[in-house]
């Protein structure tokens, strides 16, 4: 593995390894390898454990070799240590041409849609440690600053805090002096009264320091045996993203009607309708447990040692389930047709922040973003802009002014976890 030296280096940063993959780069709309070939991503959700699934050699080598079968070319994880040693893991992936994208936030530093929302030098703190934690890591292919922290059709106030922390992740990668600056971006729940607004607003301007790198949408329309590009709104997904200026990829997707799963949306996707705008999908999820989710499973979980009564084993040997065995099919199947590097010219420009619409988005584009340390007041909680003294616009200038089906699903895949992670995580913490 590449070792990338930075100022700031962290300890695991410090193992270097014979170079398997080379940092992705963004140029317009697309993801490209060093090679200059356009990379489609083919990925899977991955939070096998509660905490941190990149910790566990044995393990993570048994399942690459699974993904390795299934075609697989990144994970997600949304939940690691900061503090952990993930050489060997990311190692493992790397081999298998696997990048990593990382969530940065975690069960106490996420930015809240209703806590008020809020944005301070603890959850920056508990990010930079995480990007620190990664950075040095050549198959890092970019990280998530949130997931899913706007889950209403009303929550669009909380949207200038998911810029600002996109600023300062940015900010904090120039300070240290970091040899490649690591995409940074968002994973967006799928609210059809926030289309195309919410990614809109995370690109819009010339400011690329306060912007999203990319944009990942949840989203789980392709549902049910007799949908299809049109039906399951795909179509207009795709018509909201043709001018988009940054990659744009489905960070979760897969919705489990019928069962077994029929992947059919990949051949959308992978395909001419979508290849020209898309960046791939990464499929939800590895694991599998009571959502009735997953591609592997690894058994039942012993009731005896079983940690905060979860029913499921987090780890042993993977078993595949039939939807493995159609998602395999479906992408040994699908070969999009990218474009070179160097016959690529992006003519997508900088886009117009959305206007401010009540009722339907609730952001002033002149308004500037919060500061660090600044909590929503109660005016912009109910769709009131508020003045931001001393912050920067969204355009990065200095200020001279003082869906619910998705939302549950969330819910599944970040608190509950098989039904038992709140209590693992409660569990684990009296341990420590």
């Amino acid at each position: 593995m590449k070792a990338i030296a930075i100022a700031a280096a962290a300890a695991g940063w410090l193992a270097t390894s014979t170079l398997a993959l080379e940092p992705l780069s963004i140029k317009g709309s697309k993801f490209f390898h060093a090679d200059g070939s356009q990379y489609f991503m083919k990925g899977i959700a991955y939070q096998r454990s509660p905490l941190d699934p990149l910790l566990d050699k044995r393990q993570c080598e048994l399942d690459a070799k699974l993904m390795k079968d299934l075609g697989a070319n990144a994970i997600r994880v949304y939940h690691v240590d900061p503090a952990g040693d993930h050489t060997d893991c990311m190692k493992i992936f790397e081999d298998i041409g696997v990048y990593a994208f990382i969530d940065l936030d975690d069960f106490a530093t996420y930015i809240e849609q209703d806590g008020p929302p809020h944005w301070n030098d603890t959850q920056l703190d508990a990010y930079t440690k995480t990007l620190d934690n990664f950075a040095g890591f050549s198959n890092l292919g970019g990280v998530f600053v949130g997931n899913e922290i706007i889950t209403r059709s009303n929550g669009s106030f909380a949207a200038p805090y998911i810029k600002a922390a996109i600023r300062d992740v940015k900010a904090y990668m120039e300070k240290k002096n970091y040899e490649r600056k690591i995409p940074t971006g968002y994973s967006a729940a799928d609210i059809a009264e926030l289309r195309p607004n919410l990614q809109n607003y995370l690109a819009c301007g010339d400011d690329a320091s306060v912007n999203v790198d990319f944009f990942g949408l949840n989203a789980y329309e392709w549902c049910g045996e007799e949908t299809d590009y049109h039906i399951s709104g795909y179509d207009m997904l795709n018509k909201n993203a043709t001018d988009y200026p940054v990659p744009i990829f489905f960070s979760e997707t897969g919705c489990n009607v019928p069962t077994p799963r029929d992947f059919k949306d990949q051949f959308a996707i992978f395909g001419p309708e979508m290849q020209d705008v898309w960046s791939g999908a990464i499929i939800y999820e590895w694991i599998q447990e009571d959502n009735n989710y997953g591609l592997i499973d690894y058994g039942r979980a012993d009731p005896k040692t079983a940690v905060g009564g979860d029913s499921w084993a987090r780890g042993g040997t993977p078993t595949p389930l039939p939807d493995f065995t159609v998602l395999r099919s479906v992408w040994s199947s699908v070969s999009p047709t990218g474009v070179s590097l160097n016959k690529y010219t992006s003519t997508n420009g900088p886009i117009d922040c959305p206007a401010s619409t009540s009722g339907i988005w609730n952001v002033d584009p002149s308004s500037p973003l919060p500061t660090l340390g600044q909590t929503a007041v109660a005016a912009e909680a109910s769709g009131t802009p508020a003045d931001r003294a001393g912050a920067t616009t969204t355009s990065g200038a200095a200020a001279t002014t003082s869906s619910g089906t998705n939302a549950a699903r969330r819910n599944d895949a970040m608190v509950q976890l098989g039904g038992g992670v709140v209590a693992a995580v409660v569990a684990a913490a009296a341990l420590l």
